[in-house]
């Protein structure tokens, strides 16, 4: 519940006690830590494989500013054409540097996308440049609009939060958050709603089962 919604930690202390379960704030932080970046890889792992191909078409990246501990952070996203959150990456620059690192690790899991849309930062540009794929990049207006409303979810799941507190556990929830969101995200606005039920009911399926596991 913690990674899926929007909950603070003890909004589901809350929860689970009017389910005749008893434990702390702290315990539900405990769990999260130690069983959700490991769902998130088995999510992340099977998902990859599917995803290889259609992914390869357009991609859509952008960087959205993160507080911690009252100085900016940079949260770095590629999502491709359907919504799908690629890749999340965090740093403390936005310069070419952060953005080469940051390309090279998302084509590393997914390949060479066909055309890459970006907003104007310089730093998309030259690392376009270096990696020789500048004749790929698109920056027309509202093209990356795939991007921004993508940072939605996860800036609802930071207001909930209160913040982050140190850039490592900033990383583990964004790539965690990701990758569940990618499950569950079923496009609920253009499937019919016999379709969009059966995709629901297939993900929470196979969500039990990595419970389980």
């Amino acid at each position: 519940m913690y990674i899926r919604f929007p909950l603070s930690l003890r909004n589901v202390e809350d929860l689970l006690h009017e389910r005749g379960i008893d434990v702390t704030h702290e315990t539900v932080r405990f769990w999260w830590n130690r069983f959700g970046p490991m769902m998130a890889r088995e999510i992340k792992r099977r998902r990859s494989q599917q995803l290889r191909q259609v992914t390869q078409w357009r991609w859509h990246l952008d960087e959205v500013l993160v507080k911690i501990n009252g100085q900016t952070h940079y949260l770095w996203r590629a999502v491709d054409h359907e919504g799908e959150v690629l890749e999340s990456y965090v740093t403390k620059t936005r310069d070419k540097a952060s953005a080469l690192k940051f390309l090279k690790k998302a084509m590393k899991r997914y390949g060479s996308p066909q055309e890459v849309v970006t907003d104007r930062l310089r730093s998309y540009g030259a690392a376009m440049r270096e990696l020789g794929n500048a004749n790929r990049q698109a920056t027309g207006r509202h093209e990356n609009n795939r991007a921004e409303n993508s940072h939605l979810p996860f800036l609802r799941r930071e207001r909930a939060m209160a913040r982050f507190r140190q850039m490592r556990s900033l990383q583990k929830f964004a790539a965690t958050h990701a990758s569940v969101h990618n499950h569950f995200n079923h496009d609920r606005s253009l499937e019919r709603r016999t379709r969009f039920k059966d995709l629901r009911d297939a993900a929470l399926i196979e969500w039990r089962e990595l419970l389980a596991a």
